[in-house]
């Protein structure tokens, strides 16, 4: 990593995880394997902001506040990108079994580095499905040339955002931009990072 950190993959430690490695990588790899429009890539940085909003305001939506822990969850769902990079879900399944165990292995990593428990509740793995098909929805009509209809067909129903949240959160922005818009809303959520001075 660029932090000067070594992580194992297949024995990944949380003390060789580091916020601003994730926030690197996940900068630089592209959500629908980079065949969206725009100057820049979507990138995984950029998706799991938008997932972490998404959340926010189905909580909002349905009368509930969104606990903190939750909504970290929701900015980290997808932090073990960061090293293997992201797969289309057609290809995830061909690999199976293996390629699920080395995630689940770097999620669990990363929860316990960032104080999240290693097993999220199946009310929140809900929750981060959901946000995270309501995303799809969005980034598929709006970068990836999707129809509404066949984007419903994949994604379900689409949550609405409102149109300066589109404007803000669909319009591609550099690996700078991503990787300094998901530090500032890890910040935002989480407050110190345990282990780093303050």
């Amino acid at each position: 990593m660029l932090s000067g950190r070594r992580l194992d993959l297949l024995d990944p430690s949380p003390l060789d995880i580091e916020i601003e490695d994730i926030a690197h990588g996940l900068a630089r790899v592209a959500r629908w394997n980079g065949q969206t429009s725009g100057e820049h890539i979507f990138s995984v940085a950029q998706h799991s902001v938008l997932v972490e909003l998404i959340a926010r305001r189905q909580a909002q939506a349905a009368g509930v506040e969104l606990d903190r822990r939750w909504r970290l969850a929701m900015l980290l769902h997808d932090a073990p990108e960061y090293v293997v990079g992201d797969m289309i879900s057609p290809f995830k399944a061909v690999l199976g079994g293996d390629y699920k165990s080395v995630e689940a292995r770097l999620l669990a990593a990363v929860s316990l580095r960032f104080g999240l428990p290693i097993q999220w509740p199946v009310a929140l793995v809900k929750k981060v499905k959901a946000a995270d098909r309501a995303s799809a929805f969005l980034e598929a009509t709006h970068l990836a040339g999707f129809g509404v209809a066949e984007a419903k067909r994949f994604f379900g129903a689409p949550f609405p955002l409102d149109a300066a949240a589109e404007r803000e959160h669909l319009a591609p922005w550099s690996a700078g931009e991503a990787k300094m818009r998901f530090l500032a809303r890890f910040a935002e959520i989480a407050g110190p990072v345990p282990g780093e001075p303050k």
